[in-house]
Parts: structure tokens; C-alpha cells; sequence
């Protein structure tokens, strides 16, 4: 990814990116996105851009292992977020979702993978401290609430599912507060190229659109320049 497309990712929201990834495929039908609604810590934040750095957690239930293990994979999990090349995204799965309680993502949280260069959190579990969260890193989670509950790391490192998107480590991740996207590494060169292309076809209808004296004739004359340039 060069540069100059990490830059217009982060300037661009998650649908544009999914409309752009259609263009740049030359078809419809790319599925690699979250289902249903997620909550956005900042929701006027622009996305979060990064590959994925992944992890499991679950806070229902005391954890049964030692202390020194859960200490141990504790900490390996912060040197693992730590040595994330930029950018980078931290994806967590709650294991207890959908009934998740322990709040992961909180000031101190997010303050700490912030310090750590890493772009943003995308979890289906739980964020708290809201109004208390660092500006700049932006979490997509799926509930609120107050509490951390017995929250433990169970997997570093590991495939995870987050509402409906599976995510390996590695994977490039866009997300804001419509949800996440998995950019295919196939479609990467062309993307840039993909998202300014849109973003111009797009402008055929929306600039007429905003216009005074707008109808359905103009409508109609814009639509079509619309659907010409897409083809």
C-alpha cells in the first residue's frame, strides 16, 4: 500500500471503500464486510486504516487457567500489539458475544494501543469511558457498558470473527461508524485509481442534485452521463 492510498483511505468512509472495491473487481457481489449495526466511540472520527493485529477475550466467566498464565499471555499480547508495523488496526473477537460484558476497550485501553502507533480498535464486544476515550483513536465495538467484568485474553495472533467478517492477521482493515471491510490484497493497486474514479462518477448526480431548480428532467440527463461513465 503506498502512501498516497493510505492517505485517500483515510479520507474516504467504509462505503465508498466497498463501492470502490466493486469497480475495482468490475463487478458486484464483494461480501467481505461486518452485518448489523456497530456503535463508533467517535463517530465524525475519520476511518481507521490498518492491518490486522488480532486477538480473543472473553469476561464472562473467571478465567480457569493460573494466574501465571493468564499473566503471561497477558503481557505477550501487549509486546505483540507493541511491534505492529504502521498501520496497523486491533481486531479483538469477544468469545462471549453475543451476550458480551467486559468492556476491553476503555481510556486506558485505547491509550495505551494509541501510545502504541495503532490506528483504532474493531471488536464485537464492549467499550466504556466514552468522552474519555484519546482523540485519534477511534473504536468500532458492539456494545457499550460500565463494566470490564473477568475480562482475559484467550488467543494472540489468531483468525477472529467480528458481526459476520472474518478477519486473519494481516488483513487490511477499513472501518468507521458504518462497520469494517477486509480490502482484498488483489485489488490494492487499482484501488486508488477505483475510489477517485467513483468519487468523480459520483459527482455527475449529486452536484445536479444539490443544484437550485433540480428536477426530474435534470434528473434524468445526469443519470444518464451517471451510468455512462460507469460503463
Amino acid at each position: 500500500m503506498t502512501p498516497e492510498l493510505l492517505t485517500l483511505l483515510q479520507q474516504v468512509d467504509t462505503p465508498t471503500v466497498c463501492n470502490a472495491i466493486e469497480v475495482a473487481e468490475g463487478k458486484r457481489g464483494f461480501d467481505a464486510f461486518t452485518r448489523g449495526t456497530m456503535l463508533a466511540s467517535a463517530p465524525d472520527a475519520p476511518a481507521m486504516v490498518g492491518y490486522a493485529r488480532t486477538a480473543k477475550i472473553a469476561a464472562v466467566a473467571p478465567p480457569t487457567e493460573p494466574p501465571e498464565a493468564i499473566k503471561a499471555r497477558r503481557m505477550a499480547y501487549y509486546k505483540y500489539m507493541a511491534e505492529a508495523q504502521s498501520p496497523a488496526v486491533t481486531v479483538i473477537e469477544d468469545l462471549d458475544y453475543p451476550n458480551a460484558i467486559g468492556a476491553y476497550w476503555g481510556e486506558i485501553n485505547t491509550t495505551v494501543h494509541k501510545g502504541f502507533g495503532i490506528s483504532g480498535a474493531l471488536t464485537n464486544g464492549v467499550m466504556r469511558d466514552l468522552g474519555d476515550l484519546p482523540e485519534g483513536f477511534p473504536v468500532v465495538a458492539g456494545s457499550v457498558g460500565p463494566s470490564h467484568g473477568f475480562v482475559h485474553v484467550r488467543e494472540i495472533d489468531t483468525p477472529v470473527e467480528v458481526f459476520g467478517l472474518r478477519i486473519a492477521p494481516g488483513d487490511l482493515v477499513h472501518a468507521d461508524r458504518h462497520g469494517a471491510v477486509v480490502i482484498p490484497p488483489e485489488v490494492i493497486p487499482a484501488l486508488e485509481h477505483a475510489i477517485r474514479s467513483l468519487l468523480e462518477t459520483e459527482r455527475l448526480v449529486l452536484e445536479p442534485a444539490r443544484s437550485e431548480g433540480f428536477d426530474f428532467e435534470t434528473f434524468a440527463q445526469a443519470w444518464a452521463a451517471f451510468e455512462k461513465a460507469r460503463t
